[in-house]
């Protein structure tokens, strides 16, 4: 009977870009799960989320909150929300936050395109795997990258735990220009997002990842198996 035969060298860089691409795709992907009303709605209706001292309802949470999520997914411009007002006839929101909203919107069409192109990028790669190097090479990939993805949000989740300001600021720096993105407390971003607000986001991304990437550990460890 003829061995099979090896695979070809290149595949070895290719099961390292998948692998590398497994964490990028499922914390985008708990992201994306995320921007939405029902999670909004969620984090408002947890015990002990912190009381709006300026007057808003849970209700009027939801109601400007799902307006600015619809915002970073649509196509219009910025006077989507500089065209929101409250019952008296004042801005909804001011320059400044106006202002960030913008960068916001680019950061987050940024980090979709990015989940689109990684999400391709790594089915093609698991095609070519699995055409040169059979199954078991393929499912290999995916079991390295999930316990890569698991290493990393456990240690996102100890440093949220140790020091969120420092997390929470760090990421700000990265993304955002200095100076553009604090505001006041009677401010409706504010109002809106507290700060507990991201600690239950940040952390909810990380656990919504560590699902993913347990189950896809979980299957393809006993892919792996039934492929010796």
């Amino acid at each position: 009977m003829e061995a099979p035969s090896a695979p070809p060298t290149w595949i070895g860089l290719v099961k390292t870009g998948l692998q590398g691409l497994i964490p990028v795709v499922l914390v985008l992907t708990s992201v994306r799960l995320l921007m939405t009303d029902v999670f909004v709605r969620l984090e408002y209706s947890l015990p002990g989320f912190p009381a709006d001292r300026s007057g808003f309802t849970e209700e009027d949470r939801v109601h400007h909150a799902s307006i600015a999520l619809d915002y970073l997914q649509n196509d219009e411009g910025i006077e989507f929300l500089g065209d929101q007002r409250f019952e008296d006839g004042s801005p909804v929101y001011n320059a400044r936050e106006l202002s960030h909203m913008v960068d916001v919107k680019a950061v987050t069409r940024t980090a979709l395109r990015i989940h689109s192109v990684a999400l391709a990028l790594g089915v093609g790669m698991g095609v070519l795997i699995s055409q040169f190097a059979g199954g078991r090479q393929f499912w290999e990939a995916l079991h390295a990258g999930s316990k890569l993805t698991v290493i990393l949000m456990v240690v996102l989740a100890i440093g949220l735990l140790i020091g969120f300001t420092v997390v929470f600021v760090a990421f700000h720096q990265v993304f955002f220009s200095p100076d553009t993105w604090t505001f006041r407390f009677e401010d409706t971003l504010i109002r809106l997002f507290p700060e507990r607000f991201w600690q239950v986001a940040f952390g909810a991304v990380a656990l919504a990842t560590l699902v993913q990437a347990g189950l896809l550990w979980l299957i393809s460890k006993g892919m792996v198996g039934r492929a010796a």
